[in-house]
């Protein structure tokens, strides 16, 4: 079965792969959609704060593609800190997360 046909996923608390594609492209579309208006406007003035939204920009995109590979491979919506499912309302909010917000805490320290 396809990745993008709708189906219930077998292991609860995971989204479906066709939610988890659909907000990816929404998070995706966005960046990009802001990255180009950064570019525009850098045209005209370029200053560190342009340049620093835009590597953040970059950084959240490579970190989506990483979340594509994720359903691909089935291991979206799994916590790679502590394996156990991320909440379905954090991946609604963050849809590109590799943690549970415990784990992503730790990550972060």
């Amino acid at each position: 079965m396809p990745l993008d046909t709708p189906q219930t996923d077998p292991r609860p608390g995971r989204p479906a792969a066709y939610e988890a594609r659909q907000r990816l492209e929404h998070a995706r579309s966005s960046r990009m959609a802001q990255l180009r208006a950064l570019d525009e406007a850098g045209r005209i003035v370029k200053d560190q704060v342009m340049s620093a939204q835009a590597e953040a920009i970059q950084r959240v995109l490579k970190e989506i593609d990483e979340a594509f590979a994720r359903v691909d491979d089935s291991s979206y919506g799994t916590c790679q800190g502590c394996a156990k499912p991320v909440p379905a309302e954090r991946l609604e909010i963050l849809p590109y997360t590799r943690y549970c917000v415990a784990c992503q805490r730790r990550a972060a320290a």
